[in-house]
């Protein structure tokens, strides 16, 4: 499906096909080429299936389709076949991206060779591990007792399982040591573009309507990685509020489509895919 613009790098994410309203959306994404590539920035879904037949859609209408996972694949509801807890689960996922083509934060990084590029592309599955919060809080403890107190506590609390790893804080700990061992070994000589679903620094959490929700939305040890990985772009969701943001002059692009509560208010098309590169202001 080609027009002729040339190819573009795309990006979305937290599809969240829960909801038949955002199925429907997913459904009809297609490229604006036949060379274009989407990143796709977690939150999918939490059904495994649901997962499997999104990325499985993608990559047969995408040249390219790179998956960063986010909270709600790594879930594991009462309601799914799919049991597979933590680490896990997580790898299962990686097995089915691999069966159909979709590069995952196990794969070599591609480099995106079209108009804006060369430029690494780095997918990233980094966790969070309880740092960011509130004024005044000293521990995680603390924290939690105020979110609990005040009724804003993350579904992952119930449903995203650790295994083997003692708690998410340590899997998250974990996560970010081999991350930085891939990325120290990527090509130095190319600027990057960073893929996450939980943004790598933490002044987007600033516009939260519940400041309490911070908790899980990242980590302190991320906080300089688009300064020390050279990028030129970090991609990210799980806010729910898509925008173009700067930090340290490097562009954050927040992809999120988010729950039809929210999309049905915003103005423009809801699912629009993001353009990333070539840029749009011409930059």
């Amino acid at each position: 499906m080609a027009d002729g613009t040339g190819p573009r790098l795309l990006a979305i994410s937290d599809l969240h096909v829960a909801y038949d309203a955002n199925r429907e959306i997913v459904s009809k994404l297609w490229p604006t080429t036949d060379e274009d590539w989407l990143i796709v920035a977690g939150d999918v879904g939490e059904i495994f299936a649901d997962v499997e037949w999104v990325l499985r859609l993608l990559s047969e209408r995408f040249a390219k389709v790179i998956w960063a996972p986010g909270n709600h694949e790594l879930w594991t509801p009462q309601s799914d076949p799919v049991t597979l807890r933590g680490e896990a689960r997580y790898r299962r996922i990686v097995e089915v991206c691999r069966s159909i083509g979709v590069l995952t934060p196990e794969d070599p990084y591609p480099v995106w060779r079209g108009p804006g590029g060369p430029v690494t592309i780095a997918p990233l599955f980094v966790l969070y591990d309880y740092s960011w919060r509130l004024p005044g809080q000293q521990t995680k403890k603390a924290a939690l007792a105020r979110a609990y107190e005040v009724g804003v506590v993350c579904t992952d609390e119930f449903h995203l399982h650790p295994d083997p790893h003692p708690s998410r804080e340590e899997w998250c700990h974990v996560r970010i040591a081999e991350t930085e061992r891939l990325l120290a070994a990527r090509d130095e000589s190319l600027p990057t573009i960073l893929v996450s679903h939980w943004p790598l620094v933490r002044d987007p959490t600033a516009v939260l309507r519940y400041p309490e929700f911070a908790l899980w939305c990242g980590t302190d040890r991320t906080a300089d990685w688009h300064r020390r990985y050279n990028a030129v772009t970090a991609v990210y969701g799980h806010l729910h509020i898509p925008r173009t943001t700067s930090y340290d002059g490097v562009r954050f692009e927040e992809v999120s489509l988010g729950y039809p509560r929210e999309w049905e208010r915003r103005q423009g098309t809801p699912g629009r895919l993001r353009q990333i590169l070539p840029r749009e202001d011409g930059r």
